[in-house]
């Protein structure tokens, strides 16, 4: 149990490393569309992920709940989105492409600013392979250890663009490539540490997996409305976000009913 664990929750972060470590053999900036399309495919990824691995899980638990079975998905869904937008407001941070830091005024550099966003938006997807892995682990949530590793398979292919969109901007800004893989390993560190912590806080509270499963959607999907579509839609008009949207959604898809 302990592995499947420990393989479920390195999987994602092993992702971003596997993507900072692009810096080391790509040269320059991303072009545009290149952004587009990684920012698409995260997205799709997580939009899926929310649907298949959190929210219909949480909603097939409270069946029990009759025609009230929605409250506990619904709560958990806002609290998830509340918790994020709280975050955002209380975090300086910086998205890609952007100018101006978001949260309270502070002297960080754009650097610091930028790893500081992405670490934010994998808080959430941390939290999602450690509630699933938790309702596993207890045996009594309808989760099966195939449905909790498509869930962290989907993440770790979802990260490898994300560790790349962060280290590979850094080098073109100056930085050297040791420090900009540093940069991107250090983003991804939030999604293990989350994870775990939301695995104990899960085993003390497991009947309120719904509410937790739920919240974790309501997270994930508030960083692809907040970040990720903005970014895939920035720019002169491309469909290429969209496009990459749509083949993370089917990737995630797939890895989630053919798994679980």
């Amino acid at each position: 149990m302990t592995i499947t664990l420990l393989q479920g929750v390195l999987l994602p972060f092993l992702g971003t490393c596997l993507g900072a470590g692009c810096v080391f053999f790509l040269h320059g900036a991303m072009s545009d569309h290149v952004q587009r399309a990684l920012s698409g495919f995260a997205a799709g990824v997580m939009v899926a992920a929310s649907i298949w691995s959190l929210l219909i899980p949480a909603l097939e638990q409270a069946q029990p709940m009759g025609s009230w079975s929605f409250v506990p998905a619904a709560a958990g869904f806002w609290l998830g989105m509340l918790f994020l937008l709280a975050l955002d407001h209380l975090i300086p941070h910086l998205h890609r492409n952007a100018e101006q830091a978001e949260g309270p005024k502070s002297h960080l550099r754009r650097t610091t600013m930028l790893v500081l966003a992405v670490t934010l938006h994998n808080i959430p997807e941390g939290m999602a392979v450690g509630v699933v892995y938790a309702g596993f682990l207890a045996g009594d949530a309808g989760i099966t250890a195939m449905g909790a590793l498509a869930l962290a398979l989907g993440l770790e292919r979802q990260n490898f663009p994300e560790g790349a969109l962060i280290s590979l901007p850094l080098r073109a800004e100056g930085a050297s490539r040791r420090k900009a893989f540093g940069y991107g390993v250090l983003s991804g560190l939030a999604e293990p540490v989350g994870a775990l912590l939301t695995v104990a806080a899960a085993g003390l509270l497991m009947p309120a997996m719904p509410v937790l499963l739920s919240f974790a959607a309501g997270a994930m999907l508030y960083v692809v409305v907040e970040e990720l579509i903005p970014e895939m839609s920035a720019g002169e008009h491309s469909n290429v976000g969209t496009v990459f949207f749509a083949i993370g959604f089917s990737v995630m898809m797939i890895l989630d009913v053919a798994l679980g």
